[in-house]
């Protein structure tokens, strides 16, 4: 389990598709609304699950999960998220220009690019703006696969600095001229990333040698960004129980994973979760990797 002492204002976790991000995203927050903080658990994924983990319908607000004090989550929808970035930057101009010029901003502001951008404008708010989540004392990102996450972490210096160079016109930004306000939101959002004192990156990975490799690839990109508060977990680490010959196989497998992983990666602070056999979704199975002496009362899940 992640090891809550460590944990700062904001948290995400991060790492190949499949790892068991949201599960550890979940249970982090869970470990620490159960000492009395506020937490809010924001997902950044597209294909996000952690309604069903959650067991709570969640929406673009924060979202009380039901049975837990003080928990509360939301996900990001880019196609939701797009369509209000896009009546914000419309709505001061619709008493202003002809309907034929409002048609083409709506246009202008209807592409990939605006929907990307939309999603970014959200998560930056809840990053670089304190006020947008002053009420929790933990704001923890499950964050998409890796390659999207380094997008989305990479956007606030790229886009502060597309601002700063920038005199005039628009974009799929909006009209430039009124931008100052998202330039100093970015350049926020930049400042917290790289601050050690309140943002850790939590690299989550199975004991095998793609997600190891794939973990060290992104601590790598982290560091060029100037994210260095960083740790790892290994998630589902397996332990022979029998000396059946396929579980010993599969445990030297992950050890052997584990021996052989980079060394920079290896220099990180490290968690370990235990192989569960049964699923992670649900608040008594969150509670399981919290507190593994009530893993034996968890129904085991169907194949």
């Amino acid at each position: 389990m992640f090891n809550i002492s460590s944990a700062t204002r904001y948290l995400f976790f991060t790492g190949k598709g499949g790892v068991g991000k949201t599960s550890l995203s979940c249970a982090t927050g869970l470990a620490l609304a159960e000492t009395g903080k506020r937490v809010l658990i924001v997902s950044t994924d597209p294909a996000s699950n952690l309604d069903e983990v959650l067991e709570t319908p969640l929406s673009s607000v924060p979202t009380a999960i039901r049975g837990i004090t003080g928990l509360y989550a939301l996900n990001i929808d880019p196609e939701v998220a797009a369509a209000a970035y896009r009546e914000r930057m419309v709505a001061p101009y619709r008493k202003l220009l002809p309907a034929a010029a409002i048609q083409s901003m709506e246009e202008q502001f209807s592409g990939a690019c605006t929907v990307e951008i939309a999603a970014f404008d959200e998560f930056a708010k809840l990053l670089g703006d304190a006020t947008t989540t002053h009420e929790f004392d933990h704001v923890i990102f499950d964050t998409a696969p890796t390659g999207h996450t380094l997008r989305l972490l990479t956007l606030p210096s790229a886009w502060s600095g597309f601002i700063a160079s920038s005199t005039g016109g628009a974009s799929c930004l909006g009209p430039l001229a009124g931008l100052e306000k998202q330039k100093a939101l970015y350049a926020a959002t930049v400042e917290r990333l790289g601050d050690a004192s309140q943002t850790r990156v939590v690299l989550v990975a199975r004991a095998d040698a793609s997600a190891l490799n794939e973990a060290e690839r992104t601590r790598a990109e982290l560091a060029e960004l100037r994210i260095n508060n960083i740790g790892l977990v290994i998630n589902g680490l397996y332990s022979a129980a029998s000396e059946e010959p396929i579980a010993v196989a599969m445990a030297r497998r992950g050890r052997d994973a584990l021996y052989q992983m980079p060394q920079e990666l290896a220099g990180l602070s490290r968690d370990v979760v235990p192989f569960m056999p049964r699923g992670t979704v649900g608040l008594e199975a969150l509670r399981a990797l919290i507190h593994p002496e009530r893993a034996s009362s968890i129904p085991q899940v169907s194949a």
